[in-house]
C-alpha cells in the first residue's frame, strides 16, 4: 500500500513537473504565442513588400513600354515643359510667403 502511495506521489510531482515546463519555459506556451504573434507581423510586412514590389514592378514596366506615360512622369516629377510652354511653380501652402516671419524675429 505504502509503495502504491509513493508511486502515486511520484506520477503526480513529474506531471505537476511536466505542465509547469509546459506553460512557463522557454519552449513553453506563453514561448510559442509569442512567436507566433511575431511571426503573424512579419507576415503583414512580408505581403506588404510584395504587394509594393509589384506596384514597382508594373511601373516599370509602364515606364519601360508606355512613351506617354514616361512624359507624363517626366513632366510631373522634374517639372519638364515642352517647347512654347509656360511653367507655373506655385509655393505649397504650408509654407510663409516672402517676408512674413521677419518681423517676427526681430522682436
Amino acid at each position: 500500500m505504502r509503495g502504491r502511495i509513493v508511486l502515486i506521489a511520484l506520477l503526480l510531482f513529474i506531471n505537476l513537473f511536466l505542465l509547469i515546463r509546459l506553460i512557463w519555459s522557454d519552449q513553453g506556451i506563453f514561448a510559442y504565442l509569442e512567436l507566433k504573434n511575431r511571426y503573424d507581423v512579419l507576415q503583414q510586412k512580408i505581403d506588404g513588400v510584395d504587394g509594393k514590389s509589384l506596384d514597382l514592378s508594373q511601373e516599370i514596366r509602364k515606364l519601360k513600354s508606355d512613351k506617354g506615360y514616361q512624359e507624363k512622369i517626366v513632366r510631373e516629377r522634374m517639372n519638364f515643359v515642352k517647347k512654347d510652354e509656360l511653367l507655373y511653380i506655385f509655393p505649397e501652402e504650408n509654407t510663409n510667403p516672402r517676408g512674413e516671419g521677419v518681423d517676427e524675429q526681430e522682436n
